[in-house]
């Protein structure tokens, strides 16, 4: 059974940082990529980051890129996203996905606020 335990979303100030985490269990971790999305209110999900299996390439959305790190553990079988210098409009439900051919995997979401 595919699990997700999503932690370290919360309220922040703009300009101040983050880190989730997305622990998983029930599949070969390691053999998927892994990635971030994030859905505004009234808005459609988007992809914040990816990291491939294998070499851990990584890949951001404009919107991040120089602020936000994706990386992977996968002898703990965990992902994570490092957020810095947050703003206001990151505020969100951040979603962790595993994706691998015929395979999709998402987590519940962990809520991001962004306001002062």
């Amino acid at each position: 059974q595919v699990q997700f335990v999503e932690s370290g979303g919360g309220w922040v100030q703009p300009g101040g940082s983050l880190r989730l985490s997305c622990a998983a269990s029930g599949f070969i971790f390691s053999r998927y990529a892994m990635s971030w999305y994030r859905q505004a209110p009234g808005k459609e999900r988007e992809l914040v980051a990816t990291i491939t299996s294998g070499f851990s390439n990584t890949n951001y959305a404009d919107s991040v890129k120089g602020r936000f790190t994706i990386s992977r553990d996968n002898a703990k079988n965990t992902l994570y996203l490092q957020m810095n210098s947050l703003k206001p409009e990151d505020t969100a439900v951040y979603y962790c996905n595993a994706a691998r051919i015929f395979s999709d995997y998402w987590g519940k979401g962990t809520q991001v606020t962004v306001s002062s």
